[in-house]
């Protein structure tokens, strides 16, 4: 397109813990159930709908390896229906229980609800084939959509103590996504996008020596990485923009206690984000294409105190009615208590919604315009956003979505694409090195590395030593791994993975699941100690315990993720 002078890349970041078998409500199995329903259904339903009318949304969308693997299993499938048709009957019996009492606006709502979860099943059944993945996977092999990949378990590799780990969480990520979409991703999201370049590195917690360190873009050149994403002050310096303060409690109070030693990056004013760079450490070649996220279009989306999410016509998220969960008030106001919210009008949402929309439009295209002016070539902007904030935390978020790619799908000025498109245009880059760093107010680790969290990070620096220990036990010991060690071994592997999930700090941070989130990490280390004990009894006595063998199978049954992974990958890369 001669004419565009700019191009926009939205990015939306898929990712839950694996919670299949760990619990089911208030925490587990229901945040799967519910984000596929509030919010991984309708963005497809979207895209799909797009794809009908001949439009290619041109999402980039990241899909988490464990979030994948959990989609695709029968235990979800099975699971997922089972919600659905309880939202369904919940409706009905909210409707019967409105008409009683004669309150007939929240009558026409439950009936809104019954359409809702009711379209959801006939489509999740019948159109998608009880399949997310492989129904997202035919858009991209379509071309409508881009799928990048993560981390296996969304690790937080700047913490990570050994580059074994750092390597196994992306190569795992890699191989993962492979299995699920047929091809080799692109493109790859850093948890918390959170980054480190390769320096002296000393771990926070233990009395370890400072090493040296690879830096994360090599990892991603090794594994056939071609781009990723970083938040802005990483690559212009100044103040880190946090997202998720506003929403949690607990993140402000580790905040009042961080910001007095946060001190901003120097500001870098030949740089900007609406560019890709290369990124590599200092001395080192192998690299990455890197894009840094829009400041301003991300606190507009993501902010729920004066961003789009906090308008008064749109669905409240805190306040529920019981049973059944479902919300039939609207935000209402900025300082209204839960029991004074208005009910929610549709109507109104969707008057919001276009509204929004043509905002953020003009907000993009202005951008764009005022940056090809002042430097006469255009820009790409970089809009990433979790992909739970559309549905979940903010309800009209996909048809907002939907709106926003229509208006750009018929622009002249600019340009929506994926980054891969973008890339083939592409053939130089300006080189840089990035600090270390990750997204989030503070732009740094103290989220998933403070008081509350410190005691996490010697659990899993102990079972990163240890784990490496025992493959190089079990290889030196044993001339002939037999099927019953791989499988110790490979579920030792597991354990670790899911230990490494930085969703347990997160969520410790945030005082959201703190409790969950404790057990989690605990249950994961205790059942790697016991695998690690009952190795070391295989190498000394040639045989495992049955006990052990019936340990190892009960946690084979309720972990069925990864089992194309080799463990002894670890020390062969």
């Amino acid at each position: 397109m001669e004419s565009v002078k700019g191009r926009i890349g939205m990015v939306l970041h898929a990712h839950l813990p694996y919670v299949i078998s760990y619990g089911t409500w208030p925490h587990g199995m229901e945040w799967l159930n519910e984000a596929a329903a509030e919010t991984y259904l309708p963005i497809l339903d979207v895209c799909t709908r797009l794809a009908e009318g001949g439009i290619k949304a041109k999402l980039t969308l990241g899909i988490t390896p464990v979030l994948a693997e959990q989609l695709s299993s029968d235990e979800f499938k099975e699971s997922f229906v089972e919600y659905l048709n309880m939202k369904i009957r919940y409706a009905r019996e909210n409707e019967k229980e409105f008409k009683e009492v004669g309150d007939s606006k929240k009558v026409e709502l439950a009936s809104m609800w019954f359409d809702y979860y009711n379209g959801l099943l006939k489509k999740f059944v019948s159109v998608w084939a009880r399949d997310i993945v492989w129904s997202f996977s035919q858009l991209q092999s379509e071309g409508f959509i881009e799928i990048i990949t993560s981390c296996a378990t969304h690790g937080y590799l700047p913490l990570l103590k050994r580059d074994e780990s750092v390597r196994a969480q992306v190569c795992i990520g890699v191989s993962t996504y492979e299995k699920h979409f047929g091809v080799s991703p692109k493109g790859f999201w850093l948890p918390e996008c959170a980054y480190r370049p390769s320096y002296l590195w000393k771990p926070p917690v233990g009395d370890y020596e400072a090493y040296e360190r690879c830096g994360v873009e090599e990892v991603l050149n090794e594994n056939g990485i071609l781009y990723f994403f970083v938040d802005q002050h990483l690559i212009k310096g100044g103040r880190a923009i946090g997202t998720y303060l506003s929403r949690f409690e607990g993140l402000k109070l580790l905040w009042e206690r961080f910001h007095k030693e946060y001190k901003s990056l120097e500001e870098k004013a030949e740089r900007t984000v609406y560019k890709p760079y290369y990124a590599v450490s200092y001395g080192k070649e192998k690299g990455a294409v890197v894009f840094g996220r829009d400041p301003v279009t991300a606190l507009q989306v993501w902010s729920g105190e004066w961003g789009y999410p906090g308008d008064f016509r749109y669905l409240e998220f805190h306040k529920k009615h019981f049973p059944g969960g479902l919300r039939y008030w609207r935000v209402t106001g900025s300082k209204t208590d839960l029991a004074d919210k208005k009910e929610y009008e549709p109507d109104k949402a969707r008057e919001a919604v276009k509204e929004h929309a043509e905002h953020f439009y003009n907000l993009v295209k202005n951008t764009l315009l005022d940056y090809y002016n002042k430097h006469g070539e255009s820009g790409i902007l970089s809009a990433l956003y979790d992909a739970e904030l559309f549905g979940h935390w903010w309800f009209e978020g996909p048809l907002w979505l939907e709106e926003v790619i229509k208006r750009f799908s018929s622009s002249k000025e600019v340009e929506l694409v994926t980054y891969s498109e973008f890339l083939e245009e592409v053939s130089s880059f300006d080189v840089i090195s990035l600090p270390e760093g990750s997204w989030g107010e503070g732009g740094f680790h103290y989220i998933w590395f403070n008081e509350l969290t410190s005691w996490t990070w010697e659990k899993i620096y102990e079972c990163e030593d240890d784990f490496v220990e025992i493959l190089e036990s079990v290889k030196a010991s044993l001339q002939e791994i037999d099927e019953l060690t791989f499988s110790f071994l490979h579920q030792l592997a597991k354990e670790l993975l899911l230990l490494q999930s930085s969703d347990w700090q997160f969520l410790i941070s945030t005082l959201t699941a703190k409790d969950y989130a404790e057990a989690r990490i605990v249950k994961h280390y205790d059942n790697f100690q016991y695998l690690k004990r009952a190795l070391k009894d295989r190498i000394e006595t040639g045989h495992f315990k049955e006990e052990s063998i019936n340990f190892m199978k009960r946690l084979q049954n309720s972990t069925p993720i990864f089992e194309h992974i080799n463990p002894f990958e670890w020390i062969q890369r």
